[in-house]
């Protein structure tokens, strides 16, 4: 026999008839096909969706909230106001209330209520925030809040389309999975009288 067809001859094998073809496998299934088609359509979705999905929404919500800057400072502004009695001290910690009086820029004197720090004394001033009717008010958003609250929604959108591209490759992990344990107690149903007569022989 010559050293050309010897099986010990070196050298890559001779191709046959019988190869897969290449870049194949021919023990993956359906289910493992789909399974990579799909992890890739997840994975197109997290590189384009997370971004989109994050400027999108953070931009929603700050325009949003901009437009609410906007209007508050329309609609409220700043007076100074004169604590019209003694504030007791007795809890140096927590702020305690206050009368107080101030005059409107058409001279109207309104009076309200609002916080002051304990042991504020009668006259002392204050600055509060009052709207178009004369009442006391918080202070208006201002843009670091709009800011802060467009980057809080666009950071939660992208983490909630992370999120559910992970429920979904989990939810069709587990759906692949089942039909696979199905399919195999199925064939093994088929395959295993055969194989226990082997060994009754």
């Amino acid at each position: 026999m010559s050293a050309h067809g010897s099986p010990s001859a070196s050298g890559p094998p001779r191709p046959h008839q019988g190869n897969a073809p290449h870049g194949t496998n021919p023990l993956r299934r359906a289910s493992d096909r789909f399974e990579s088609w799909f992890g890739r359509v997840l994975m197109l979705v997290l590189v384009l969706g997370v971004p989109a999905a994050a400027l999108s929404a953070g931009l929603t919500a700050y325009e949003s909230s901009m437009r609410t800057v906007h209007a508050q400072v329309a609609q409220r502004h700043e007076v100074v106001a004169r604590v019209t009695s003694d504030v007791p001290g007795d809890d140096p910690v927590s702020k305690q209330p206050a009368r107080i009086r101030w005059i409107e820029q058409n001279g109207v004197t309104r009076t309200g209520t609002t916080f002051v720090e304990p042991g504020t004394r009668k006259g002392a001033t204050v600055r509060v925030w009052v709207n178009r009717d004369g009442a006391i008010t918080d202070a208006p958003m201002n843009t670091v809040a709009a800011k802060a609250h467009g980057w809080f929604v666009g950071v939660m959108a992208a983490l909630g389309v992370i999120a559910g591209v992970q429920a979904a490759r989990a939810a069709t992990r587990l759906a692949l999975d089942r039909r696979r344990y199905a399919q195999w107690t199925t064939e093994w149903d088929l395959v295993e009288p055969l194989w226990s007569q082997r060994f009754r022989r």
